[in-house]
């Protein structure tokens, strides 16, 4: 089936930050469509996307904004294509456009369907990641970490980390959502490092209709945590608690947050709110170096932390032990997910 060529898709990069970080010409082309969605799943805005976060989008465009989330976009994306095929059609993604393959796919879906097609790229964390001083080109694979459960602890990234390493590559570090649905674990990756926790709930599947839960991102801290597991598990020394690594909370955000040191040191810092990304520094040039030092966790304040990571592996412990009895929702990953000092559940 062929539809003429009435309207357009416009697939438009939001950015990083908030909302004044569309492009001009995606503004052009936000403002002179009939309807507008946006990708709600795999990242967010440093505003978020609350009946507050849209009105800011709306305030802007001068024009309502659909909120997609994961099932339209995946399992209902024919009513976004159909309403392309007779009228303009924007669709937006924090970052860029094709920083997830949910978003190829819908392009691929479109020109099947003779829909005509425009994207407006943006920034997203693959380019922005160079803000810490580590020049791009010098990256290898970038991996995804997901979720540890109890009973589910993949670590297929561990060799794609040892190969860069063993190049002398960096490693950029990206989290995936996971949700249940009916006891079904399913994982999303996000543009960022952040892992996002999307929980469906089970009475929503008993009507016919799924229930989302607010989404939980894993903090810098949690992931090293799952790391250094996977490193004392496999015992290869793919790199260990004294790799220096670069912590990046908000990139693009105002208060974003820039830290290197090693794995051990960043443990002990506390991020802040998400969206969060880690690298594994490989082999560094001498300007990497130097940019690397500007960024450098200091001694003073590692020491001044040390005690907090001490009772934030403790607290993370005991929410294991003591989760048991709730397994799909109160999981380690759970824990700390805001920040290194915070708990998404009180523990007992």
């Amino acid at each position: 089936m062929r539809f003429g060529k009435r309207g357009m898709l416009y697939i438009v990069g939001l950015g990083l930050g908030d909302e004044k970080d569309i492009t001009l010409r995606g503004l052009e082309a936000v403002k002179k469509c009939d309807q507008i969605f946006i990708e709600a799943y795999t990242s967010l805005l440093s505003f978020g996307l609350s009946s507050d976060g849209l009105s800011t989008l709306e305030n802007l465009y001068g024009k309502p904004v659909t909120l997609a989330d994961r099932e339209t976009v995946e399992e209902k994306a024919d009513q976004i294509l159909i309403a392309a095929a007779a009228s303009d059609v924007a669709f937006l993604v924090v970052g860029d456009p094709f920083g997830a393959t949910t978003h190829t796919d819908l392009v691929v879906r479109a020109k099947k369907l003779g829909i005509d097609v425009k994207v407006v790229h943006n920034a997203s964390v693959m380019n922005a990641v160079g803000i810490c001083g580590l020049q791009l080109y010098h990256y290898g694979e970038t991996v995804s970490i997901p979720f540890f459960t109890e009973t589910w602890r993949p670590d297929s990234f561990y060799e794609k980390i040892q190969k860069n390493r063993g190049l002398g590559l960096h490693t950029l570090c990206l989290y995936t959502s996971e949700g249940t649905y009916s006891g079904i674990i399913v994982q999303v990756c996000v543009q960022m490092i952040d892992c996002l926790l999307i929980d469906f709930r089970l009475e929503g599947f008993t009507v016919g209709r799924k229930q989302y839960e607010p989404p939980r991102y894993m903090s810098i801290n949690t992931a090293i945590e799952q790391l250094l597991e996977v490193e004392d598990n496999r015992g290869e020394s793919a790199y260990d608690e004294n790799t220096m690594c670069v912590g990046l909370a908000r990139l693009g955000s105002e208060d974003q947050k820039i830290v290197s040191g090693t794995m051990k040191e960043l443990q002990s810092v506390d991020f802040g709110a998400p969206l969060h990304c880690l690298v594994i520094v490989g082999k560094t040039h001498p300007v990497e170096e130097e940019m690397l030092d500007f960024y450098r966790l200091k001694k003073q304040n590692v020491e001044e932390n040390d005690h907090g990571t001490r009772q934030k592996r403790r607290l993370f412990l005991i929410g294991v032990k003591e989760s048991s009895e709730d397994k799909w929702l109160r999981m380690p990953f759970a824990i700390s997910s805001f920040s290194s000092s915070q708990s998404i559940f009180p523990l007992k």
